[in-house]
């Protein structure tokens, strides 16, 4: 029962979209109908401002981390971390208090495995911004980062940096890596097409909006 309760709470957590509710209160739109219609920083960034999208940034890191950081104070045993760190990923990218349509999760990832491995969230952190910097496609960075998360968990542990990751924080890593990549099929199918738009560069998404 406290398994339960621990995921569900963590998923409800997740489930609060921020970028919806800055977008409402800032322009009264619903994100999801206007920019990429994704519910995340990045489209509050194209749609409302830097100031905004920081914000919305800063608490999904901050919504995927707390419900983690809770069961680790609470001694949870770590497969229930690890569920717990799933779960709030999935909130956010199927809310339930938002009709299930939500955001990709990159952030909330960050904040929920980033608690449990800095080190290797870190270096994933640097593998965005390297791609970002030199591709401008935040798609393409976000699903490398994230991809490149499980093998930093084993490669730190190998090299003697940080503990080998046990195998709970390998799973959850790989899950939410899986999840974050398919939330991502529709760009990375424009990036196969060379449709998908940069960073900074207008395109008929934002016009359309």
């Amino acid at each position: 029962m406290s398994w339960l309760i621990g995921v569900a709470a963590a998923y409800l957590l997740g489930s609060i979209s921020f970028s919806l509710l800055v977008a409402r209160w800032r322009g009264g739109f619903d994100i999801r109908e206007r920019g990429s219609r994704n519910a995340g920083a990045s489209n509050v960034l194209r749609l409302v401002g830097k100031g905004p999208a920081a914000g919305v940034l800063v608490l999904d890191v901050a919504k995927g981390a707390l419900p983690v950081q809770i069961a680790r104070s609470l001694e949870a045993p770590g497969p229930l971390v690890g569920a717990v760190a799933v779960a709030v990923v999935v909130g956010h990218v199927f809310p339930l208090l938002h009709g299930f349509r939500g955001g990709k999760g990159v952030a909330t990832a960050a904040g929920a495995l980033g608690s449990l491995a800095p080190l290797p969230a870190g270096l994933a952190a640097a593998i965005f911004l390297a791609v970002v910097a030199g591709t401008r496609y935040i798609a393409l960075a976000s699903v490398a980062a994230v991809a490149c998360f499980p093998l930093l968990l084993y490669l730190c542990g190998r090299a003697g940096w940080t503990p080998m990751p046990p195998a709970w924080l390998t799973a959850a890593a790989v899950a939410a890596a899986a999840l974050i990549a398919a939330k991502h099929h529709e760009n990375l199918h424009r990036l196969r097409a060379g449709t998908e738009h940069r960073l900074g560069e207008p395109g008929p998404e934002k016009e359309a909006a």
